[in-house]
């Protein structure tokens, strides 16, 4: 068992709160063979990055305002099995609302549908990739976040699954409590993250007062 004290949880939404994997791989599995290029490498490189950087990437002629609305109306019309990963409900619920906040990779539109249709809360305030200029890995949304919940980043733990936002929370400063729920433990170790565990059920807030929370992290790695 680990104990880590911090003033504010700062967590991903994909592959963390909900199980959006498999609506994942089918809209840039579709986007893959549209343009034809190998579904497996873009979906590996669209993960946890906004959809705007891959397009750019794969793209660098097109239209990629148009390519990306195109992705987004598709993710947002995909929603089969967009469901909250285990004890996401329960960890929310033991959080203080000012004290947590989703950071996603998602354009808003997109993070708002996703969070309602799993049953989630939707924060006061969250960072989306409609509200950055530098998505993940750059430290700009876990900054941005932190800032927007009142705390310096280094006082916040981040919860990731994907290397591009470890890094990202890593570079920002702040503790990194990786799930494994889309890389292996090598790749999460190797992209910085500070503990590893499976997913919210192994993380429990054991206590709360004015100057941040103590949490409980079992299974880690």
């Amino acid at each position: 068992m680990n104990q880590l004290h911090c003033a504010a949880l700062l967590f991903d939404l994909d592959g963390v709160l909900v199980d959006s994997t498999p609506a994942v791989a089918r809209v840039w599995t579709r986007w893959a063979l549209e343009h034809g290029f190998d579904p497996t490498e873009v979906v590996a490189r669209a993960h946890g990055r906004p959809s705007l950087t891959t397009i750019h990437e794969l793209l660098p002629e097109a239209d990629h305002e148009a390519e990306n609305r195109i992705v987004e109306r598709w993710e947002i019309e995909d929603l089969d099995g967009v469901v909250p990963l285990p004890g996401v409900l329960d960890l929310l619920g033991s959080v203080p609302p000012n004290r947590w906040t989703i950071v996603t990779s998602c354009t808003r539109a997109l993070a708002e549908v996703r969070i309602r249709n799993a049953g989630l809360p939707v924060p006061n305030k969250l960072i989306t990739s409609t509200d950055i200029a530098h998505g993940k890995p750059h430290p700009e949304p876990y900054l941005k976040a932190a800032a927007l919940l009142g705390f310096p980043a280094p006082d916040c733990v981040v919860f990731e699954d994907a290397p591009a936002g470890i890094r990202s929370g890593k570079a920002a400063g702040a503790k990194v409590i990786a799930f494994r729920t889309t890389a292996e433990d090598a790749v999460l170790r190797e992209a910085g993250s500070d503990y590893i565990t499976d997913n919210c059920s192994d993380v429990r807030v054991n206590s709360v007062s004015g100057d941040g929370m103590m949490l409980d992290l079992s299974s880690g790695a």
